[in-house]
């Protein structure tokens, strides 16, 4: 049985967050997440992709920001149970909660915050009928890391902030860039659409609008595919097709805990500490939803900040906290002084 203070579910950007903030307040973290590292989708899918509005920095790399965040956080020492998903929650009499994964791996807690991002989620496929049997060999949902496509020929789908973005940042790397979409219109930023004109101006990227992708071919890999453009048939050689047309997500074992569910997503109290209908049970980041909700890291941390003061109350019932400012009292005990922050070895709990 593993005990803490505080049991997050989802070890995101939130959930990590979580950890530091819980920290200052002397509350011991335990993380679970079904990915087999830290990150969440930060890590899993879009590792190499730059963000813009993570404040302090004018952009950063997915992946940075979760191996920041991991810095900030592992003085308090939080513990990992990674490659196992939160399957059941039983609450005691004593209004704690015991939390118990598809592993059998029990984690008993008096408060547990649920940071899941988007929830289990699944990529939408074009519908191709022999996809499957290229997936792995030329046909990928995520792009993980970017020095795959280097000086291969890779044709991206979809109409998207990611289909753009990733068209954009492999122009200068792969030998190859063709983009396809079913619409003339695309829905991403007009600065992303911007800049993909410009390219296909300078001939750095293929551009086969209203298009779509309706047949693969090759032997042991992909070799090619087959796009349909109004009543043309246009054979492409590539390397690589990878069709981004978004995420769908699924809250999983969570969506049967009892919770109140709206819009595939977990109802909370905004206007005190983003508490859930059950006592104890905090939701956090892009997986709840009240009025006004906005999905962006920004949201998902000051978030996680109200819900660690919530939590303190609970563990420490009758207890005043006097908020006190990281710049004058430090981080380490309040007491002025910052200690070397100790290693902490990530590991799956089998």
């Amino acid at each position: 049985m593993i005990k803490t203070d505080i049991l997050i579910i989802g070890a995101g950007p939130t959930g990590l967050f979580t950890v530091f903030e819980a920290g200052l307040l002397k509350l011991k973290c335990h993380i679970i997440d079904a990915l087999p590292q830290p990150g969440g989708q930060c890590s899993e899918i879009y590792p190499k992709k730059p963000i813009y509005d993570i404040p302090g920095f004018p952009e950063i790399l997915a992946g940075d920001l979760t191996k920041n965040l991991l810095e900030q956080g592992k003085q308090f020492e939080p513990g990992f149970t990674l490659g196992e998903r939160a399957e059941t929650i039983e609450k005691l009499e004593d209004q704690t909660f015991i939390v118990t994964t598809n592993k059998g791996t029990q984690h008993h807690a008096p408060v547990v915050a649920i940071a899941g991002g988007l929830g289990s989620f699944e990529p939408r496929k074009p519908l191709i009928e022999n996809i499957a049997y290229y997936e792995e060999k030329g046909v990928e949902y995520f792009i993980k890391d970017p020095e795959v496509y280097r000086n291969k020929k890779v044709v991206i789908s979809g109409g998207g902030d990611s289909a753009l973005d990733w068209s954009i940042f492999l122009a200068d790397m792969a030998s190859e860039v063709t983009l396809i979409h079913r619409r003339n219109e695309f829905r991403g930023a007009l600065d992303s659409v911007e800049k993909v004109s410009k390219l296909k101006a300078l001939g750095k990227i293929n551009l086969i609008t209203p298009a779509e992708v309706t047949a693969l071919y090759g032997n042991k890999k992909l070799e090619g595919i087959t796009i349909t453009k109004e009543d043309e048939k246009i054979l492409l050689d590539t390397d690589y097709f990878i069709p981004l047309f978004g995420l769908s997500p699924k809250l999983g074992p969570i969506a049967n805990w009892g919770l109140e569910i709206e819009k595939n997503a977990i109802k909370v109290d905004h206007t005190l500490n983003y508490q859930t209908n059950i006592p104890g049970i905090f939701a956090i980041g892009d997986v709840n939803i009240y009025p006004e909700k906005l999905k962006l890291i920004l949201c998902g941390f000051h978030e996680a900040t109200l819900m660690c003061q919530a939590a303190y109350r609970i563990i420490n019932p009758g207890k005043r906290y006097v908020l006190k400012y990281t710049t004058v009292s430090g981080v380490d005990g309040f007491d002025g002084t910052r200690k070397e922050a100790p290693k902490v070895v990530i590991q799956s709990i089998k």
